[in-house]
């Protein structure tokens, strides 16, 4: 074998886990690699959402790569159409758009014995001797089964797919579901909106947040000056997302203190008795993804608002009727469902080491051996993918690190060291018992229903905090995988 091989790798997805892959593979000397993307734009979730009021829940100053900042933000949370440009910008900058394939939607991917054929849904094919599926979670929108959904005469469109041509003002708008997405949305449209009516099965706490408060222009002037000055800020706000991360995942008086906060916030903020009843959860505060608004509560209180938390039975031709009788006349349907969000790179046809296949990989539910490699799928690393951090560790970090540890293993290959890694088994069992045990005490396994479900019952998330997460994905464990040399 040569003392140096030049990988060929295919990364399927261009948001944030995708930018990260591709930076790191060039770090670190590697540039034979596509990006295929089946949006028209990069960008990921961030692309494919662009709802009124739509803004990221997670400060701007951490919302971001840590090899690529940004003082300039627009506000101390960012909206979404500014970090859609600001993922593209990193595109541009670190010179990506030659390795993109936009409209370019991975069909199959299958393991040839000693690499990787990957075909888009265009009728091109790609080999590789790597695959990085990037493909995020927030991507495949969750469309409810509901009775008469046909028969309806208005506009119903899903927050994931949003027509920007809709008109929303002076209309009767009935917003389905809860979550961020809901809030976010009913906040925005309330204003204009002739009659705004909230379909609400389970209510959320919501945490009051100046989600709209503007970053002062001078403040990115000096951060942008000064250099060092931003990287202490972007550090300061990694140490509170690291408290948040003890907040979840540790029972203690910072989550007692965090959850009085949501009480305290609801209570203040609504003070009609049967509407807060209403709003009031049956659920401990974080326990769902924490929602956080500082306009939603008010826009519900509005003369030309309501919510409903009484169960839809059917969706007639002129509006909506709820199971005690009652007919809701509206004349558009905006569905703020959320997404499928354990299917990761499925629908995708992924076929591995012997023709398995990745729905019987799956028979029982995502798993993956420290959030990325599966057993059966030599060569084959997911970034975000099963138990991944998506409810306490900033994304965009947890991406680098894992895209680091991948990278890792190309380099490995890259020296002669083997021609196919695969984890073994045993060592995912192992991964998947520890999250298990260790995820007893986090507040998301304290009684409530949500999408950090799997359909098995298991709870897709990581219960570790930031130093764990780095430590097991710092050095590959050869133990812990098949590594086979085929020769030349």
């Amino acid at each position: 074998m040569s003392a140096s091989r030049q990988p060929r790798v295919v990364i399927i997805g261009a948001g944030v886990s995708g930018i990260a892959s591709a930076i790191t593979l060039q770090r670190n000397g590697f540039h034979d690699f596509v990006i295929l993307e089946k949006g028209s734009d990069v960008g990921g979730v961030w692309h494919w959402n662009h709802y009124p009021g739509l803004t990221c829940d997670v400060p701007s100053q951490v919302y971001q790569f840590g090899f690529a900042p940004k003082p300039d933000w627009s506000h101390v949370f960012a909206p979404g159409p500014e970090i859609q440009r600001y993922l593209a910008d990193v595109v541009d900058q670190f010179g990506l758009r030659p390795h993109l394939r936009v409209g370019a939607e991975v069909v199959a991917a299958e393991f040839t014995g000693s690499g990787w054929r990957v075909e888009t849904g265009d009728g091109e094919g790609y080999d590789a001797d790597f695959v990085i599926a990037a493909t995020g979670v927030l991507h495949h929108p969750a469309w409810p089964d509901i009775a008469g959904l046909d028969e309806f005469a208005g506009t119903v469109v899903h927050t994931a797919r949003w027509d920007d041509s809709l008109p929303t003002a002076g209309r009767k708008i009935a917003v389905i579901g809860t979550g961020s997405t809901g809030v976010q949305v009913v906040s925005a449209l309330q204003p204009k909106a002739q009659r705004i009516t909230h379909f609400v099965r389970s209510p959320q706490w919501v945490i009051w947040a100046p989600m709209q408060l503007p970053q002062p222009a001078f403040v990115g002037a000096v951060l942008d000056r000064l250099p060092a000055l931003n990287r202490a800020l972007y550090q300061a706000g990694m140490t509170g997302a690291k408290l948040f991360t003890d907040v979840v995942t540790r029972p203690s008086w910072r989550r007692r203190a965090v959850q009085q906060y949501a009480r305290l916030s609801l209570r203040t903020q609504v003070g009609d008795p049967e509407l807060r009843e209403q709003l009031t959860p049956d659920y401990q505060p974080l326990c769902k993804r924490q929602v956080l608004s500082g306009s939603y509560y008010r826009a519900l209180r509005a003369g030309n608002a309501e919510l409903v938390t009484t169960g839809i039975e059917a969706v007639t031709p002129t509006g909506i009727r709820t199971t005690d009788g009652r007919h809701h006349e509206v004349d558009t349907i905006v569905f703020a469902t959320g997404f499928r969000a354990h299917d990761y790179m499925r629908p995708m046809r992924v076929t591995g080491r012997d023709g398995i296949s990745i729905d019987e990989a799956w028979a029982k539910g995502p798993r993956a051996y420290r959030m990325t490699a599966i057993p059966g799928f030599p060569n084959f690393f997911t970034v975000l993918g099963p138990n991944s951090p998506t409810g306490s560790i900033p994304l965009h970090h947890a991406a680098e690190v894992t895209a680091r540890y991948i990278a890792a293993w190309i380099n490995r290959w890259s020296t002669g060291e083997f021609d196919t890694v695969e984890v073994t088994e045993a060592a995912t069992d192992r991964f998947g018992a520890h999250v298990a045990e260790a995820l007893g005490p986090t507040v998301w396994n304290t009684g409530c229903n949500s999408w950090y479900f799997t359909e098995g019952g298991h709870i897709d998330l990581l219960p570790f905090d930031r130093r764990t997460m780095e430590t097991m994905l710092t050095d590959p464990d050869a133990e812990d995988f098949h590594l086979s040399t085929q020769g030349v």
